[in-house]
């Protein structure tokens, strides 16, 4: 499954005839905080995507931590939200969450009703992806573990990674990198891939 060359956006109709509804399709990108994950929906939207963002104050020292290559000067509070509209009157929406613990009571609405999510992680950050592997784990909801390349740079293997995080086999583990739209865009196909392995019962492909 592969989406179009054409920037996965799907052209306007253009012939007169009343436009019917579009499908949605959901996908909820999760994760750490300062991984990336407005930056990922950022990459990939055809719209310009809904940011809920506050500026970091005093306050969030010692409690947000962004790591050492980033100097991070707001954070997500409520959701991140774009689109991506796919040929045969399809849409794909995608919705971030906010990634400090204080803000998990806000994701049941937020997950509800997608086929699965993108949890990205920051290799060097491990511990703060475990709250949103445990929920999807916990909610038997399908996801991908994306690992988000700074600089380029896998500083990590998959394997290590795996082991680390506990993470079953049967989840797919990919590189990615959250500013480039061909990788965001190989991540999203492969929560969709392992969504229609899930609804028909198909065993699930080797993991990455």
């Amino acid at each position: 499954m592969a989406f179009p060359r054409s920037d996965l956006a799907a052209p306007a109709p253009t012939t007169g005839r009343p436009e019917t509804a579009p499908t949605t399709v959901k996908i909820v990108v999760a994760g750490g905080f300062a991984v990336g994950k407005t930056t990922l929906i950022g990459s990939i939207s055809d719209i310009d995507p809904l940011r809920t963002e506050a500026a970091l104050t005093e306050h969030s020292v010692g409690v947000d931590d962004a790591g050492d290559r980033t100097r991070k000067t707001e954070t997500t509070v409520a959701m991140d939200f774009g689109r991506i509209a796919l040929p045969g009157n399809l849409w794909l929406y995608l919705f971030g969450t906010p990634g400090q613990d204080r803000f998990l009571f806000m994701w049941d609405d937020l997950v509800r009703g997608a086929i699965g999510a993108v949890v990205l992680v920051d290799t060097d950050r491990l511990e703060q992806c475990f709250p949103a592997v445990d929920y999807f784990e916990a909610r038997g909801i399908p996801f991908v573990v994306a690992l988000n390349c700074f600089d380029g740079v896998a500083r990590h293997g998959i394997d290590e990674v795996r082991a680390a995080l506990q993470v079953p086999a049967n989840v797919p583990m990919i590189y990615t990198d959250a500013r480039a739209r061909p990788a965001t865009k190989q991540a999203l196909i492969s929560v969709v891939q392992l969504a229609m392995q899930r609804l028909t019962g198909a065993p699930a492909g080797p993991p990455a």
